[in-house]
């Protein structure tokens, strides 16, 4: 069983940063990947950024690259996602999310694992 809280959400103007933070608990040797999904109103849930056990491999969705930034230690069990220069169109509710497979893939449907979210929401 694998347990993932999300903490950090918040409110702020736009150009702001903020970081967002996964805590792992449970099985967590069974984790490889942990990624980052957001849903805004409305809308579908999409992938933001993934990253694989080792941190080598790292993506990114197109409207994020350069501004956000994904990390993780494992020795502590935690990931981050670092968003800087936010912008409305980034306000959304922001989930952690993890897969046992090696691979950082960006389909929702790959990740077992799933945190209750946290919401971002960005003013102009």
């Amino acid at each position: 069983q694998v347990r993932l809280v999300e903490s950090g959400g918040g409110l702020v103007q736009a150009g702001d940063s903020l970081r967002v933070s996964c805590e792992v608990g449970g099985d967590f040797e069974s984790i490889n990947v942990v990624a980052w999904f957001r849903q805004a109103p409305g809308k579908g849930r999409e992938f933001v950024a993934g990253l694989s056990r080792n941190g080598r491999a790292k993506h990114y969705a197109d409207s994020v690259q350069g501004r956000f930034t994904v990390s993780r230690d494992n020795s502590k069990k935690m990931a981050w996602l670092q968003m800087d220069k936010l912008n409305p169109g980034d306000t959304a509710l922001y989930y952690c999310a993890a897969r046992n497979g090696l691979i950082v893939t960006r389909a929702k449907e790959d990740y077992a694992y799933w945190g209750q979210g946290t919401q971002v929401t960005v003013s102009s």
